[in-house]
């Protein structure tokens, strides 16, 4: 729902967010985790390094988890697109 500007409400965008996290269980671990990095009791424990080297790491994993969907949903459109112009065409899936 916008608001009077224009501009979609923090509700609105909350429960896209949660709903988009719902259909990627993996990216919603990632960010679980660097949230609970940040609110971590032992902070004070670790110093300023340790917890930049951990939540690059996260940061690294959350942009691997997120291509890795990117490219399943690239694949499945491009598949899509290939049988709606292409019917009679097989499609064969590369056997690993």
């Amino acid at each position: 729902m916008k608001n009077r500007h224009g501009k979609i409400d923090d509700h609105t965008r909350e429960r896209r967010l949660v709903e988009a996290l719902r259909e990627r269980p993996e990216l919603m671990e990632r960010f679980e985790a660097i949230l609970a990095l940040t609110d971590s009791e032992e902070g004070a424990l670790r110093s300023a390094d340790e917890i930049e080297e951990l939540l690059i790491e996260e940061v690294r994993r959350l942009g691997s988890g997120a291509m890795e969907q990117w490219a399943k949903g690239a694949e499945e459109r491009t598949a899509r697109a290939l049988r709606q112009s292409h019917p009679q065409a097989r499609l064969k899936k590369k056997g690993i």
